[in-house]
């Protein structure tokens, strides 16, 4: 089952969407917003699975679906937080700017509380006001939970996913470090995030979606040139049971509690840092990232962070090269 929200009011009209998202009809019925859908999941997920089977028999009324006219599935949430899963990532990272890494992060994850009160939508613009900010893509996984208790083990977390989607977590890297330094993490660095235009329950995935990890090539974009391919299923240090586990240790989760794997990253063959695309790599799902390879091989970064006009595309096809999310694609935009 795939669902959407089309542009309605702050919190979008909830809408089921067919496998090919060619197609949609209107959810208002069985619940107005997919929030009320999360918050009253027992009830309204048996409807929601009968009205997509009737979706893919042409039985009931349908309207074509444009991804232009999608908000994110959950224009707001009640709590975005992002791990950092693949620590191969967050390693490179702190190489760069020759900060030790513990021990512990291989055992225990990152993660910090992002903004929820504003996600753009899939095809907004990422507002840039000063290109001297830094302002980086990461291509990431997420999964949305229903209500979770405190305490939950990592494997009986994997039973509250309600839906897997995507997110171009927006970074302005060159605040980053000032705000690190003060101790008290992420704010001015981390503006709104941009969601998928379709989240998919798990059952809808099959096999794609094993053990908490949702593997398949993350294609990551920029001005229309392959940018990044990783497998999102490889070299995943912490299945999202683990990250949803860590965040519940001290506090229950509400519903539409959104968990991000953090920016995609695999090693190379060889174990080493991975390789642009153009040299028959795996590339990157971050700037940041091939940046660090830059400075660690060459002395010196010599990509540039986004500038008003670039665009970022992001998606997953399936093994038919049918897009399983819709695409997350944004233009860098002055304001």
């Amino acid at each position: 089952m795939k669902l959407a929200s089309l542009k309605h009011g702050r919190d979008g009209r909830l809408v089921v969407v067919s496998a090919d998202l060619h197609w949609f009809t209107d959810a208002f019925l069985i619940a107005p917003t997919l929030q009320a859908a999360l918050d009253d999941w027992e009830r309204c997920e048996p409807h929601l699975r009968a009205l997509s089977e009737s979706l893919e028999h042409g039985a009931v009324p349908r309207g074509r679906f444009h991804e232009r006219e999608a908000a994110s599935p959950l224009p707001r949430a009640y709590q975005w937080a992002d791990g950092s899963a693949y620590v191969n990532h967050v390693e490179l990272v702190r190489k760069a700017r020759g900060a030790e890494m513990p021990a512990s992060f291989w055992t225990d994850p990152l993660m910090y509380q992002g903004g929820s009160d504003s996600f753009l939508a899939p095809r907004d613009p990422i507002p840039l006001a000063d290109e001297a900010w830094g302002c980086d893509l990461e291509a990431e996984v997420v999964v949305v939970t229903g209500d979770v208790p405190q305490g939950v083990s990592a494997t009986e977390a994997l039973d509250h996913i309600r839906l897997v989607g995507l997110v171009n977590d927006v970074s302005l890297r060159n605040l980053i470090p000032a705000e690190l330094a003060k101790g008290f993490g992420f704010v001015q660095s981390k503006p709104s995030s941009a969601l998928s235009p379709v989240f998919v329950t798990p059952r809808a995935l099959g096999d794609r979606f094993k053990d908490g990890k949702l593997s398949g090539t993350l294609s990551v974009q920029l001005n229309g040139a392959d940018f990044g391919r990783a497998d999102a299923g490889v070299d995943m240090t912490f299945d999202f049971g683990t990250l949803i586990a860590h965040l519940a240790k001290t506090r229950p989760l509400g519903a539409g509690t959104i968990i991000g794997s953090g920016t995609v990253s695999n090693r190379d063959a060889d174990g080493g840092p991975g390789k642009p695309v153009a040299d028959g790599g795996l590339g990157y799902s971050c700037i940041a990232e091939i940046r660090t390879v830059e400075t660690l091989l060459g002395g010196a970064a010599k990509t540039p962070f986004l500038k008003h006009g670039d665009t970022v595309r992001i998606e997953m096809l399936d093994d038919k090269h049918h897009s399983i999310f819709g695409a997350i694609e944004q233009t860098v935009a002055a304001v």
